[in-house]
Formats: structure tokens, sequence, C-alpha cells
């Protein structure tokens, strides 16, 4: 969250305060190496030199790169070097050869070109043709589709660097694709022990046991009351939730095996499972941080916080003795225990939630060991309790939230301060029983970011959420200080925009494929678990703020299917009534601005039925 302590210095976005802890590099660090042209998925150090679009950058952020986040998008981690026109060609490809091959594909591979800035990408050519067949944005490896089967084809590769300059061609390599394969007949094995593993008022998740297949199973097809066409379908993914569903209304669900010849299995045995009853008129929600420290905007007593806000989140409880300690402290600002303590009654008295945030911007947090897991419990739970607060945000950012090398399965975690966490919170919603509310607010890259990459700081989040999701109130994800993210549609969207909001609730609302794995799906979580996270105002964010008009035409389309025309295109026509309501940093901040984000907001919201 953007929350700062002084009216200038606003909270820095995810790609600086992921890389604090490279704050004091070492004297190699002035080195400057040549890394060639810029590509995701990359470790980039201080001093690092890439191309990118026919221009030369230095690195100033220690980070791991991915797509959306090119260095003219991010001068916080990269400033463009000035320097003369390249009109230098790359040198051409060597040792070309085919170390696969398939009766209608031929994968290759070739030794690298050279460059005096530095090469982007290579072009494959087919039988000397006049355009490239494939491409590549600096991988030495391609794979040429749509070919025919047992035939000869000739194959060169040229190199290209950022201003456009193109080698010479490589020696040309020819090879024949293979006989073409045997028709595949044979349909996969039923899927079985198929299970409900959460029930909505519109929607149901279902799991089940892989089939099997001679050749591979392909994907799976979910049919509802034994419709003749699916209602979902997974490419490979063993887990799916049906959506616009009825509420209070039982349904028999079934699930066929599919692989790439067409062949379905016979159906999966039927469960029958009945939805929720839908939620009373008006039960859409407003989440809002209420900031303890005075940042340029307002500081306003508890009490008095706007009427419009269902959930007021508390910010924050921060780290005492050290990030590693564990210990955590809250001390009222410009109040007293005694005057916070009756403003929190108040508006629990009012119907109202009031939670305790913790972490923030500047509240790093490390829960390496069992004394520090310990310690955050033990004095989490006497702000809990010397307050009465209804709940608890986990608001980790920056380094807080990072997963170790070989930590690949977010749903068997093994870094610890994420291990440590899981277990500290569950332990504190143990101890508070059932009607205890567990919120969190992470940052995309934590998240949603974990669909293109999962590893460091990108899809943190997911093993944190999905081992608490079945006691998670409302995920609010910030859609502010972040780069482009990559959304279901294969498609990059930017921060502030209607189609930004709704593909990446959609991804919440889907589930996605964790590192592009389709065998690692992050299932979806309930509608009524999702709520998008706003900045209230322009000043309350670096960026993304978004007008209230383009935020409702987002959710008209979100919740009730009513397009606004974006480019994003809902994989659920229908939309997520559930869909539960809006998160805003701040509160403090929609005062400020004379409760814009609040009075709109409140009054879209209470007209949804």
């Amino acid at each position: 969250m953007p929350r700062s302590r002084s009216a200038t210095r606003m909270a820095l976005p995810i790609w600086v305060v992921l890389v604090t802890l490279f704050a004091f590099l070492g004297p190699e660090s002035a080195l400057a190496a040549d890394r060639g042209a810029w590509a995701p998925n990359v470790p980039y150090t201080v001093g690092d030199i890439v191309s990118h679009e026919g221009k030369g950058y230095d690195c100033r952020q220690s980070h791991t790169s991915l797509v959306g986040w090119e260095p003219p998008n991010v001068p916080a981690l990269w400033l463009e070097r000035t320097s003369a026109p390249d009109t230098q060609a790359p040198t051409a490809p060597t040792q070309l050869t085919a170390p696969s091959k398939t009766h209608a594909s031929v994968t290759l591979s070739w030794s690298a070109s050279t460059d005096n800035v530095g090469v982007t990408g290579y072009e494959v050519f087919v039988n000397a043709g006049a355009s490239p067949s494939a491409t590549t944005t600096g991988a030495t490896t391609a794979t040429v589709s749509n070919l025919a089967a047992n035939t000869t084809y000739t194959f060169t590769v040229k190199a290209r660097d950022a201003a456009g300059n193109r080698s010479v061609a490589s020696a040309a390599f020819s090879t024949t694709t293979s006989a073409p394969p045997p028709v595949d007949t044979e349909p996969p094995t039923a899927p079985s022990a198929l299970r409900s593993t959460s029930v909505g008022n519109s929607s149901v998740s279902l799991a089940w046991n892989a089939s099997t297949d001679n050749v591979g199973v392909t994907g799976y097809e979910v049919f509802v009351n034994a419709g003749a066409s699916p209602s979902t379908t997974t490419t490979g993914a063993t887990s799916a939730t049906v959506s616009n569903l009825a509420a209070n209304t039982t349904y028999a669900f079934t699930v066929k095996a599919r692989d790439a010849a067409g062949n379905r299995s016979v159906s999966s045995g039927a469960v029958s499972v009945t939805t929720t009853s839908a939620p009373p008129p008006g039960t859409k929600v407003l989440v809002g941080y209420w900031h303890n420290f005075d940042n340029g905007s307002t500081n306003i007593r508890l009490r008095n916080v706007s009427a419009k806000f269902d959930v007021i989140q508390v910010a924050f409880a921060e780290p005492v003795g050290g990030a590693g300690s564990g210990t955590l402290a809250f001390t009222p600002y410009n109040s007293t225990v005694a005057d916070f303590k009756a403003d929190i009654a108040f508006l629990q008295g009012q119907g109202r939630k009031v939670l305790i945030s913790i972490g923030g911007a500047n509240g790093t947090l490390h829960l390496d060991d069992a004394t520090a897991r310990q310690n955050f419990v033990t004095s989490m739970q006497s702000l809990i309790t010397t307050y009465g607060f209804n709940g608890l945000d986990l608001d980790l950012e920056g380094s807080s939230l990072s997963l170790n090398g070989g930590d690949t399965d977010f749903r068997n975690p093994t870094t610890p301060r994420i291990v440590n966490l899981i277990q500290a919170t569950r332990q504190l919603l143990d101890q508070n029983g059932a009607g205890f509310l567990l919120t969190m607010a992470p940052e995309t890259a934590y998240v949603q970011g974990g669909m293109a990459a999962y590893g460091g700081p990108w899809g943190a989040y997911l093993p944190v959420i999905h081992a608490l999701r079945d006691r998670l109130t409302y995920l609010h994800v910030q859609h502010y200080n972040t780069g482009t993210v990559t959304a279901l549609d294969g498609r990059a969207y930017a921060q502030g925009t209607s189609d930004f909001h709704v593909a990446m609730a959609e991804m919440l609302l889907r589930g996605f494929p964790v590192g592009g794995n389709t065998s690692a799906m992050f299932p979806a979580l309930r509608p009524e678990q999702v709520i998008i996270g706003l900045p209230s105002s322009p000043q309350a964010a670096g960026g993304g703020y978004t007008s209230p008009a383009n935020v409702h035409k987002a959710l008209d389309y979100l919740m009730k299917g009513q397009s606004f025309g974006g480019a994003y295109v809902l994989r659920e026509p229908a939309g997520y009534p559930g869909f539960k309501g809006l998160m805003t940093w701040s509160i403090n901040w929609d005062q400020f601005t004379q409760f814009e984000f609040s009075n709109s907001h409140r009054a879209y919201l209470d007209t949804y039925r």
C-alpha cells in the first residue's frame, strides 16, 4: 500500500521495494556487464547493460525481469543510455541442428550470435522463404510447426538487433519430418473420485482424480445436469469452478476426459451439490484502510470514519526489534489506548468490522524460524485482545514474502517465512474462533504475476492464499502501483483501466496456471471472497487511479456480464453476481477529496441486486 509517513514520500512501487535487500552491493557492482537484449525472466544486477528497441539501458536496481516490465516502462529499474546509431549487424548463427522433430514440426537449435550492442532475437526461414516462419526474442531454439509428414525441409536462421540490423543467414540445415502417427481411437479412462471442494450461492468448485490415456490426456469437460455441452473445460487441470448457478439449487455434476485426437472418456460418477442461499440485497461491501499516521492527506479520529465503509482496516501493526523478530506493535496515532478502544467499540456497535492490518510498505516482516513465528502469534494475540479487533489483514510487501530457490509448488511450500506465516495465521484464526475475519491485500506481482512466473516475489502470496482459503474472508489485490500484468487471454493489461480490473479479478474467479504450468492450476476463489483494491484518489498512489465511471463499467461487466466493449472478454459471459465489492487505500485520502470514492461507489454497490 502507498502508505507514506510524509506528504512527499510516496511508497515505492513493487519493482523498487523488492530490491531493498540489494541496497549495499559490493564493489563488483560497479563493473558494467553487457547482457545483450533485454529479456523477461532474467536476473539483472546493478550495472548491467541491456538493449531494447534500439536503445541501451543501465540497470539501476537488481531484480528478475518479467513481461510487461520492459526498460522504458520502469525508470526505477532502468536508466536509458545515450549512444550513436547502431549500424553493425550481428554475426551469423552457427551450428544449426534439429534436436527433435515430429510428423508436423521440427525443433531447431543453434549457437548464439554476437553483436556490438546486443542481439534481440532470431528469425527462422524454411526453404529460403522471404518471410520468417518462426521468430524468438533472444532464445536460441524455436519450433516450426504445420509441416507435412515425411517431407524434407531446409532451414536457415538470421540474428537481429534492436536497431533492425540482420545478420547473414546461417549455414542451411536439412531434415525430414517423421512419418504420420497411427490414428488414435482409444479414449481416456473416466475421471474418478469427483468431489466438491467449495460451494457458494452462484458457483461450485470441483476436483477429481486424473484419467489415463494411451497417448495423453489433454483436458477435461464438466457437465451440469447431464447437459449435452460442457459448462466448463480445463486444459489438463483436475479442478474447475462452475459459475452462474442459481442459489439454493441442487445440481448434478459429471466430468469427461479428452485426448488430442478428440476421443472422450465415459462420464465420471455423478456428484450432487446444493448451492448456498443468495445473499440479501445490499451486501456488497466497501473496505477502507484507515492509516495510523498523517501523510499529508488528513488525520481522522477512528470513530469519524465515513459511514459508507463496512470494513475498516487499521493500518498498521509493524515489527519492532527488526524485521526478523516476529514481534509486532501498534500505538494509536494522536489518541489514547482507551479512546481508540472506545472508537473501535463504537464502530462495531454500528455493525461494522474493524481489523488490524499487518505490514504495509514500511513494515517488512520475516518469520524465518519458530521463535519469530511464536513472537508473531503472541504479540498479535495481545493486540487483538487489547483492542477487540474483529480480524486480521495480511498486507505484507517487499521482501516479507519471497519464494526461495527450489520452492516450486504453491500447494506444498518450503520457504520458511511462508510456511511460518501460514502456521502462525492459522493458529490465530483457531484461537479467535470461526467469526474472526481474515483478509489479504497483496500486490499484483505476488498473485496474478505468478501466472507468468513463479519464484522470488512472483506468485509468493499464492501458497498463503491457497493454504488459508477455507478461512479467507476477502482477498483484495492492490490494482495499483504495478506494471502491466498478463491475463487469462494471454494479453498484458495496464493499470488504471476497466479492462485491467475485469481481467485481474477474473483470474481469481476462474483460476490460472501457476508459472504457465497447466498441471499446477491455482483454484478459483469463491466470488464472495474477491474484492478489487483501488486508490481512493490520484494522490493516494503512484499509479492506477481509475475514475468512478470506469470502475462502474468494469463492475457492470464483471458482475452482470454487461460489456463496455473493452479488449478483455470474460470467460464467464454472464459475469459473477456474487463478486463482493471494493477496497481502497485510503479512507484518509477519500476524505481529503471530499469522499469521491466512498460516495460514488457506495451508491453504486447499493443499487446492485
